[in-house]
């Protein structure tokens, strides 16, 4: 069932994209840009917020736990309770949200007022990552769908690569208020041009809570989305609390730099991954949770040594540069038949995974430090590479008899 595939589609004649509908594919980008800006913010500040709310740092991770919880109940219900609203309308009160949760933030007395803003950010966040990727074929031409994907896929990237970093750098010479602040800045932007260049997007069908639950009675789904939980919660019950780690052996300065090194070479990452990955769906998956393992590895063998950890920092950044798109690719292939349900899901677990991940990372920090930590993500990184072999023992039998009723699709490899 396709809920955003209306009668009347903003392009319904094949031909060349116009340079007005690539104008809406960037409007959304750019948007996809802030959102993750504002989400991430917090990692690499964690230190100093924590200090001026009078908090320890394993609380102050609230920050990112909090968004997580409301993304990962906002991104199925708001699909759902949006009906057959004009999608255009959806994005632009998704994103003033978002302007008004990093307001919140960049004013907060306290750690209360802060989770109010950061819980607004993650209500959005749900909301906007369950249409976006469903949007952009509507953008474009039927042979540039893809390509406008992809486009707005580099906006999260792109956050990785700048806008953490970015954050990072402005606390370094004003504040970490000032962070927040210029990154409302850059929400109000994304807003002024969803209004100016994005055009309506009518919805002819709504989804369905009867959807979820087919998908959730498959095996091969509910293994996908525990590979998934397990993976994205390796990555972030460690990531968030890599700042208290490095900052023992890096200033602040150069913790920023790391932190751009991390993002950009996973810009590579996720472009030449992107070119192998419909051949080698699971090699893909596979190489990159081993090279999560060792970058973790590596930041615990090589502790308090500059080279290690920067070496550490930039294999993580090749790992989870791609994963992402690994996991996306994935979960496409196995719930063709429901896209959008699956779409929905996938953003709740990996909300789940962050929340669950900076929550229990956050716990163990304070209770028994960063080494405990990372241990912990070790040992969910493996859980996630059993699963992996576990989903391809399964695909096995469906590929050798076709007339299985299996919803995955045999082409994952």
């Amino acid at each position: 069932m396709q809920i955003d595939t209306p009668a009347t589609s903003v392009s319904v004649e094949a031909g060349s994209t116009s340079a007005g509908q690539w104008l809406s594919v960037v409007a959304v980008a750019v948007s996809a840009f802030a959102f993750v800006t504002a989400e991430f913010l917090p990692v690499g500040l964690l230190p100093q917020i924590a200090h001026d709310l009078g908090v320890s740092t394993g609380v102050a991770g609230l920050m990112v736990t909090t968004p997580g919880v409301m993304a990962a109940i906002s991104a199925p219900m708001l699909i759902v309770s949006a009906g057959r609203m004009d999608r255009r309308y959806v994005f632009l009160l998704l994103t003033a949200m978002l302007l008004i949760a990093n307001i919140v933030c960049a004013m907060a007395p306290g750690l209360a007022v802060m989770l109010v803003g950061r819980a607004l950010l993650g209500a959005a966040l749900g909301g906007f990552w369950t249409l976006a990727t469903a949007a952009a074929p509507r953008l474009v031409e039927a042979k540039d769908a893809a390509k406008a994907t992809a486009t707005i896929l580099t906006g999260v990237t792109c956050a990785t690569v700048i806008g953490v970093p970015l954050g990072t750098f402005i606390a370094s010479f004003a504040s970490w208020r000032m962070a927040f602040a210029a990154t409302a800045g850059l929400v109000a932007l994304a807003l002024l041009a969803q209004a100016l260049l994005v055009p309506s997007l009518p919805s002819a069908s709504a989804l369905r809570i009867a959807d979820f639950r087919a998908l959730l009675r498959r095996p091969h789904t509910r293994l996908s989305m525990l590979m998934v939980a397990l993976v994205f919660g390796a990555h972030f019950s460690t990531y968030t609390y890599i700042a208290p780690l490095l900052e023992h052996d890096f200033s602040l300065s150069v913790i920023t730099l790391l932190l751009f090194g991390f993002g950009l070479i996973g810009f590579f990452s996720n472009a030449l991954t992107s070119m192998v990955i419909s051949e080698h769906l699971k090699k893909s998956v596979a190489a990159m949770v081993l090279l999560l393992l060792g970058a973790m590895s590596s930041m615990l063998l090589l502790e308090h040594s500059p080279i290690g950890e920067t070496a550490g920092m930039l294999l993580w950044g090749v790992a989870f540069g791609a994963l992402p798109l690994c996991f996306s690719v994935w979960i496409q292939r196995s719930t063709t038949d429901l896209p959008e349900a699956g779409s929905a899901m996938f953003v709740s677990v990996i909300q789940v995974a962050i929340a669950a991940g900076s929550a229990v990372g956050g716990t163990i920090v304070d209770r028994a430090g960063v080494h405990a930590d990372f241990t912990l993500g070790l040992g969910l990184a493996l859980l996630g590479l059993v699963t992996l072999q576990r989903l391809a023992a399964l695909e096995r039998p469906a590929i050798r008899s076709p007339k299985l009723d299996c919803s995955c699709d045999a082409s994952l490899d």
